[in-house]
């Protein structure tokens, strides 16, 4: 039996330690679970490395993600680490989303991208996960278009780099 939280320990928050190893290893739902119960650990550095590898995990395996929708909305709620809150950004659009959750977590976003105390990361990371919430949901064109608007009018470099890239997907 693997155990994660010794894998994701160690080193620095600069780094992501052996969460790859950790990706290689989820084979089952089950394996998976015990990985997000690690998202709960007492360990800053095992929260963000179990957050790097789930969010690699469920690229191709969102439905990895469907026992945990709830616990999911409820670390947005929580999360106090921007580490953990970049991954939460990039997990949500990958959830099956009822017309009322995905209000709430279009809203949880659009605070993450306009909060200018916000890590550049999760701002860049809420913009993008508007992004492919819009793309299933035109009717978020405009207010997204409007988000991008004010933070451009920032004039972050990084910020303004991926709503340059975003503006030639939108069309």
């Amino acid at each position: 039996m693997v155990n994660y939280e010794f894998l994701l320990d160690g080193g620095d928050l600069r780094s992501t330690g052996k969460s790859n190893e950790v990706v290689s290893c989820i084979k089952t739902q089950r394996d998976f679970d015990k990985l997000f119960a690690c998202l709960y650990h007492h360990n800053r550095l095992v929260v963000m490395r179990a957050a790097d590898a789930i969010e690699k995990i469920t690229i191709p395996k969102p439905e990895y993600l469907i026992p945990h929708k709830i616990d999911v909305l409820n670390l947005c709620h929580h999360a106090q680490n921007k580490e953990l809150i970049w991954h939460l950004a990039q997990l949500l659009p990958r959830l099956n989303l009822t017309v009322s959750e995905l209000t709430k977590v279009w809203n949880i976003l659009i605070n993450w991208s306009l909060n200018t105390r916000n890590s550049r990361i999760v701002r860049v990371n809420a913009i993008q996960s508007l992004y492919e919430l819009t793309k299933n949901n035109k009717t978020f064109t405009n207010k997204y278009i409007g988000i991008l608007q004010s933070v451009e009018s920032e004039n972050i470099p990084s910020l303004n780099a991926r709503i340059k890239k975003l503006r030639l997907l939108i069309g």
